[in-house]
Formats: structure tokens, sequence, C-alpha cells
């Protein structure tokens, strides 16, 4: 038998069409699909691991996953391969041999989000798929002053979604994060389009659509840059707004160094 090759995949999807990344027993997902395709090139049963779970209608431009093989297929005819038979909304960017140890999941640093939304009266329709509409978000001052508060390390219970983590475990860091950036973007080229952009070493489930929800609060004029500081420090998840759509949510890029 040929020795074992610890394989990393950077890819990007379209979510519309699946169920999230993790396999589940009677939908369509990210990883079941590329799991198929990857057994069926290799000849072998194959479990790819994933930096993280993105939720049912979440986009990725650079998910990264990684998964052990003995066979013996070029790096270059993996990738022309599994992009001949992935579906067009599936595409593997780059792929790269890796120490064995190494863990997509568990050597990530950091991973950073970008949340696109539309604040004019009336949408392309080719944009629906990817960007919220929010013709009632008109205060973006007072969203970028809860920005600021979000900045740096916190607990964000108030943002956690139920099943993030096993809250039995007193050990670890809990719902501690650091963002190391928060920040809202506006288009150069086309006036109304937004994006937030966050970039962390770590988010709990939800957790990057929950804090929007609570931004696009404060950007209808509900919620002051105040109220959001107190909404962080309360550590209460019925304090927070609600959960901003998926189709809205990218995952940009997963850190190692």
């Amino acid at each position: 038998m040929n020795p074992a090759r610890n394989i990393r995949l950077i890819i990007a999807y379209d979510g519309s069409n699946y169920s999230g990344w993790q396999r589940q027993k009677n939908d369509r997902t990210i990883q079941e699909t590329l799991e198929t395709a990857l057994s069926t090139i290799t000849r072998e049963t194959v479990i790819l691991h994933g930096a993280g779970r993105t939720d049912a209608g979440v986009h990725a431009l650079g998910m990264n996953a990684n998964f052990h093989t003995h066979s013996t297929i070029t790096l270059y005819g993996l990738l022309k391969g599994l992009n001949s038979m992935l579906p067009h909304d599936i595409r593997i960017l780059h792929s790269a041999v890796m120490d064995e140890d190494f863990h997509s999941r568990y050597n990530a640093k950091g991973k950073i989000y970008r949340y696109d939304f539309y604040t004019g009266h009336i949408q392309s329709p080719h944009e629906r798929l990817y960007r919220v509409h929010m013709p009632r978000v008109t205060y973006l001052e007072p969203v970028r002053g809860c920005l600021e508060f979000i900045q740096g390390c916190h607990d964000f219970s108030s943002f956690e979604a139920s099943g993030s983590r096993d809250k039995t475990i007193i050990s670890g860091k809990g719902a501690v994060r650091t963002l190391f950036k928060a920040e809202l973007e506006s288009s150069e080229i086309s006036p109304d389009h937004y994006s937030f952009i966050f970039s962390g070493n770590g988010f709990l489930r939800h957790m990057v659509r929950n804090i929007v929800g609570t931004l696009f609060e404060s950007g209808k004029g509900k919620l002051t840059p105040e109220e959001f500081r107190d909404i962080i420090a309360c550590r209460n998840r019925s304090f927070a707004g609600p959960t901003a759509p998926a189709h809205g949510l990218f995952l940009v890029s997963v850190n190692y160094n």
C-alpha cells in the first residue's frame, strides 16, 4: 500500500442549494457532495475535515478542508478530476500536500467573513441569492458606532446560537472570542451596496448572523451604539436582534499563520 498523503483543498461554493457544509442524513450538503466525488476518484472511503461549518444558504470563497488518501493521483489530476465531477456551484481552487498532522479545523488561527446587503428600494433580481435586501437600514453612522464596541476580545454569549458549543464543559475559552476587524464597507462602484467584514480568531454558531441582525436594528433607528454595548455586556441572546438571513454571508478565507 502506498504511503498516505494529507491533502488540503481550498474550496469555493454557492450554498444556495445545500443544507450547509456538514454531512446530514437526508439533506444535500457540501461535505457529502465532495466526499462522494473524492471517494470515486481515489477509490477509497474518504472523510473530509472542514475548517468549520457553514449554514444552509451560506457561501464560501475560501473554505479549507483536508483528507488522507493512499491514492497516487497527482494534485493536478485531483484538481482537474474533482472539478469535472462536481456540480457547477462547487469548485476546488487549490490543492496541496500537507504535514501528516495538519488539520483544517484544529490548525486554523482565524477566519474572515463578509456579509453583503443592499439598502436601495428596488434590488436587482440577480443579487437576490447573494445580497440581503435591507431598504429600511438607513442610519449607518450608528451602525459604525456599534462596530467600534464589538472589536477586540469579548464574551459573545449574546450572539451565540444554541448548539454552538457544549456549555457543560467549563474548561476552554467558552464564548470568548477576539474580533481583529469589524467594519462596514461601502461599494465605490454601486451606491447602496454595503458589506460587513469580520475577522476573528474564531466564531460561534450563527455569531456573525446574530451580530449583523442586531446591527440592522441599529440601522433602522431602533438601537443606539450604547445599547449595543450593553447587549454585549449582558451575555444574553434574548436581548440581541434577530438572526440575519443566511444568503448574504460569505466565508472569505481561513488563516493558518
